[in-house]
């Protein structure tokens, strides 16, 4: 294989890594993002029992995709990180801190530091779902390079853009942790995420739909990509698979609940959730087709920013390797606490 085919393989890798950690560690973030509107102690607890299982596995895709773009597209890595490095790290402690709280908030000696532990989990997944947000912005909105190196300011992360974004992301987020609670709870706390994620799939959309308008404007490039002919045929389908999702996903908020667990009823729970992903796929690809082949917006291209092809081939067989075992055992555990989690049951 050339080299441009292996980088070509890479950069599918390691967006699909970016996206299933988004999906993974959204809907348990987006668990966090409704802590301040579930209601009562054993609630909060339930809630939090049903990501206890996968919660920590979920990031594993966040180190691959890191890792694989300093590894892979030194480069990007080494243009990208200046240019976002106070939104990154402000993630990365607060994914730290949200995970003690996690684990603190259930040996909480008194009622006031269980509060305060859940609060403290809360304010660490609204900020690390922002920091996400913010990091993304700045990247879209494109990165001032001159030669080979960062050559834009300490500030250029935060813009308006990046604060909708950031805001976007939280909103989203919130409806896979409402969707993701519709599908693995039951009785009062599942009535209270379907309200919830009525909401939050309105606000969603409405971010979708003014980041989708944006998004064309911000770099010449980006523009000709929705709006040229015959460019926009491929883009077409993304608008109208997002009104198709979003009719289901409000249909299947409807539908879910009502009755005791058994397998036709966990499924019919589970399509708001699975809507939900879709949503976040269909964003996805739209900002794909956005910037596609660029990795670094506007001018550093997947190819340029490739490491030399032996590099690249190296490291792919072993991604050939690992990733399908972290695939199987990340299946395995799903199944394993697949269905409905009760009251009193989980993590301790």
């Amino acid at each position: 294989m050339s080299a441009e085919t292996i980088a070509t393989i890479w950069a599918f890798l390691i967006a699909t890594a970016v996206f299933l950690y988004v999906c993974m560690d959204g809907f348990d973030l987006g668990v966090g993002i409704l802590f301040p509107w579930i209601h009562g102690k054993e609630d909060r607890d339930l809630a939090v029992n049903t990501v206890a299982p996968v919660w920590d596995g979920n990031e594993t895709w966040l180190i691959l995709g890191g890792g694989g773009l300093f590894a892979v597209f030194p480069l990007a890595y080494a243009t990208i990180m200046p240019a976002i490095y106070m939104p990154i790290i402000v993630m990365l402690l607060a994914l730290v801190f949200r995970g003690v709280a996690f684990e603190m908030r259930f040996r909480a000696a008194t009622p006031g530091q269980h509060a305060w532990w859940d609060r403290s989990f809360s304010g660490g997944s609204y900020v690390a779902t922002l920091a996400q947000g913010i990091a993304l912005g700045a990247l879209v909105q494109g990165v001032e390079v001159q030669g080979r190196a960062y050559a834009g300011g300490w500030w250029d992360w935060l813009s308006p853009f990046s604060i909708v974004t950031g805001l976007a992301l939280l909103a989203g987020y919130g409806l896979l942790g409402a969707c993701w609670l519709v599908w693995k709870t039951e009785g009062e706390l599942q009535e209270q995420v379907r309200g919830l994620a009525r909401g939050l799939g309105w606000l969603t959309l409405g971010f979708i739909a003014l980041v989708s308008a944006v998004v064309p404007f911000l770099l010449p490039a980006f523009r000709d990509r929705w709006f040229d002919f015959p460019v926009i045929l491929t883009a077409l389908p993304v608008p109208i698979l997002v009104v198709v999702l979003a009719w289901r996903l409000f249909r299947g908020l409807d539908e879910a609940g009502g009755g005791r667990e058994h397998r036709r009823v966990v499924w019919r729970d589970g399509i708001p959730f699975a809507c939900a992903l879709g949503l976040f796929f269909l964003a996805y690809t739209g900002l794909g087709i956005s910037i596609w082949p660029t990795i670094v917006p506007p001018s550093i291209t997947i190819w340029e920013a490739a490491a030399p092809r032996d590099s690249q081939l190296f490291l792919l067989v072993g991604a050939v390797v690992l990733i399908p075992v972290v695939l199987a055992y990340t299946g395995y555990v799903y199944w394993l606490f697949r269905g409905k989690v009760k009251a009193g049951e989980g993590y301790h």
